[in-house]
């Protein structure tokens, strides 16, 4: 048996649901420091050292995320709900 469901909302609504944290702030400091930076950026070189001090971990440290992420969602997924009886 196969069952799809189809959510319909905006990613607001989503992050709401899900518990996650609103990074809009951080976000938006985080484009303005890297748009700042690049401007005037043409060497090739000059764009790879950037991306290397972005990210020193690399390809590492983006995976640890990603499971971090998926630890934390399947975690509040399988959270049984406490039941209070009066």
């Amino acid at each position: 048996m196969k069952v799809n469901i189809e959510i319909d909302c905006s990613p607001e609504e989503a992050r709401t649901f899900l518990g996650l944290p609103d990074v809009t702030k951080a976000n938006d400091i985080y484009v303005d420091t890297v748009s700042k930076a690049m401007k005037g950026v043409s060497d090739p070189e000059q764009i790879q050292q950037f991306a290397k001090q972005l990210a020193p971990m690399g390809q590492i440290g983006f995976k640890l995320f990603q499971n971090f992420v998926e630890g934390a969602s399947s975690a509040a997924a399988s959270k049984p709900k406490s039941s209070k009886k009066d």
